[in-house]
């Protein structure tokens, strides 16, 4: 199984781009998808881009993400 995280283009450098979520910034290759530019939603895996996002899907799975942070940390603080 393959997790693939949305994050938010935030500077292009050539075929590299810097991506974020919240605090989180890293590095991310742009040789699998043309045509991103910055403010487009991507998701991550492996350190490809390797899908371009609409702003509703990405905020879309952006709050399962938080859901499921949410949960595993309950989940964490009861043990």
């Amino acid at each position: 199984m393959c997790l693939a995280v949305p994050m938010k283009i935030v500077e292009i450098r050539g075929k590299e781009a810097v991506v974020a979520y919240k605090n989180l910034k890293t590095k991310a290759r742009l040789d699998l998808i043309d045509n991103c530019k910055v403010g487009d939603y991507v998701l991550i895996h492996a350190g490809f881009v390797i899908q371009k996002l609409d702003e509703k899907s990405a905020e879309e799975s952006l709050q399962a993400w938080e859901e499921l942070i949410a949960a595993l940390e309950k989940e964490k603080a009861q043990k």
